[in-house]
C-alpha cells in the first residue's frame, strides 16, 4: 500500500503531489526547494548554503514523519541550477549524511521553482 506524508511545519506542496509518501519499507521524499516556513511562495533568504540547509531540514522532517532518519536515506538526487554550487552544497551535505552516505545523482537544469538554486528529493529505507 501506499500513502502519503503530511509532516507538520513542512509547507504544503505547490501541486498535486505529496510531500512524500511510503510504500512498504520505502519512503520517498517529494523535491524540496527552500521555501520560506511564513511564506510557501517565497524562499528562504540567503545563498545556496542556505537553501541547502533549509531544504535537508524539511527531508528530516517529512522522513521523521514515517519513523526514519537522514541515516536511513539510501538515495538522493539534487538539482543545481549552477553545477558549480557543488562544491558548497557538499561542504553542507557532508555534515548531514555521514557515512554510509546515500548514492547520489547531481543534475544542473536550467530552472528550478521560484528561482530556486538548489532541489533534492530522497529515498529511504526503514
Amino acid at each position: 500500500m501506499k500513502y502519503a506524508i503530511n509532516a507538520v511545519g513542512v509547507p504544503t506542496p505547490m501541486g498535486p503531489y505529496s510531500q512524500g509518501t511510503t510504500a512498504g519499507r520505502l519512503v520517498f521524499v517529494t523535491g524540496q526547494i527552500a521555501v520560506s516556513a511564513e511564506n510557501p511562495n517565497k524562499l528562504i533568504d540567503g545563498g545556496v548554503e542556505e537553501q541547502t540547509t533549509r531544504i535537508i531540514h524539511l527531508a528530516q522532517s517529512i522522513l521523521a514523519e514515517a519513523g526514519c532518519t537522514l541515516s536511513d536515506v539510501a538515495q538522493t538526487t539534487i538539482y543545481l541550477a549552477d553545477i558549480n554550487d557543488l562544491p558548497k552544497v557538499n561542504e553542507i551535505y557532508r555534515q548531514y549524511f555521514v557515512l554510509p552516505a546515500p548514492s547520489r545523482a547531481v543534475v544542473e537544469v536550467s530552472a528550478l521553482p521560484l528561482g530556486a538554486l538548489i532541489e533534492m528529493n530522497c529515498i529511504a529505507c526503514r
